[in-house]
């Protein structure tokens, strides 16, 4: 069926009426999928809003691992991930078993797990955490001894707020954000020398001292419209310049490199949405048991946050 946009955006406003739905999209996504979603934000906002929906279906505009922890934090609903083949590379990084041995190698630590990761990491570690609360929930652990799966950015960058714990690391990471290099951001510093610096701490430790801030995607989307600054140089994928444009029109933003695109955040459109709530696919299938204890994980993170 041939359809124009205004008539697919149509189709969808009908269907969600229908199927009593509710569309979330990360900020990463494309802005015309961000503007469609009666919800958007990074993955703590996303978990939160989930968690409380009143709608029977969800459509996660996102990635595989979030469309899962929504379907964890609401099981008796049905969560809809537009794009089958929208995927987290890092969350493929680390396996329940890997925890598992982690674990087994130090009996003494609490296994954390970043929200990007499968649900059967999710099942089998004490806490999960985004890259909002990572650091408020790592920082309230009574543990020493903290396991970290997957990313060791973000791990090595809360080890260095908290010289206290002992975090053991996983060898992943974002591809995107792993792809950045010091050298991008000198050369954007030398081309715009009045331009703060924003960095996420999926960045490795050389990007991040190149920083004027770091923190979550939220944080530098808050940070950039809240300071007075006029010009920035942004660390993060780019999907987040769409509500930061929107929020403060004319702020000069730049992206260091190109590498800065996520392609799986990319891959939903708006056709995807529409075909996602006429035929109900692709839905998130979780077994019970692996439900129940990854919701222990991302429960206790909402908790501590």
């Amino acid at each position: 069926m041939n359809m124009s946009p205004e008539e697919i955006l149509s189709e969808i406003r009908k269907l969600k009426k229908e199927r009593n739905a509710v569309i979330v999209a990360h900020t990463y996504q494309q802005a015309e999928i961000q503007e469609l979603a009666d919800k958007t934000g990074d993955s703590y906002a996303l978990s939160k809003f989930v968690s409380n929906v009143e709608e029977d279906v969800i459509v996660f505009c996102g990635v595989k691992f979030m469309a899962e922890s929504a379907k964890i934090l609401s099981p008796e609903k049905t969560v809809l991930l537009p794009v089958l083949e929208a995927g987290c590379p890092m969350a493929n990084m680390v396996t329940g078993e890997d925890v598992k041995l982690l674990k087994k190698k130090h009996p003494d630590a609490t296994a954390v797990c970043y929200i990007n990761s499968t649900a059967e990491v999710k099942a089998n570690c004490d806490v999960c955490v985004t890259s909002s609360n990572a650091l408020k929930v790592v920082s309230s652990l009574k543990e020493k001894d903290i396991i970290f799966v997957p990313d060791k950015n973000l791990g090595s960058y809360i080890a260095k707020q908290l010289p206290d714990k002992n975090i053991i690391l996983w060898d992943g990471y974002c591809i995107v954000h792993e792809k950045l290099t010091k050298d991008d951001i000198i050369k954007w510093k030398k081309l715009k020398p009045n331009a703060k610096v924003f960095a996420h701490p999926e960045c490795n430790e050389e990007v991040l001292t190149e920083a004027d801030f770091i923190g979550s995607t939220k944080a530098i989307i808050d940070h950039v419209v809240e300071t007075e600054e006029e010009s920035y140089i942004i660390a993060t994928e780019k999907g987040v310049a769409h509500p930061i444009k929107k929020l403060k029109p004319g702020v000069d933003i730049v992206f260091p490199s190109s590498c800065l695109l996520c392609v799986n955040m990319k891959k939903t459109h708006p056709i995807n949405v529409y075909e996602a709530l006429e035929e109900m696919k692709y839905e998130i299938e979780l077994d019970e048991q692996i439900i129940n204890k990854a919701r222990k994980s991302l429960e206790r993170m909402l908790e501590l946050s």
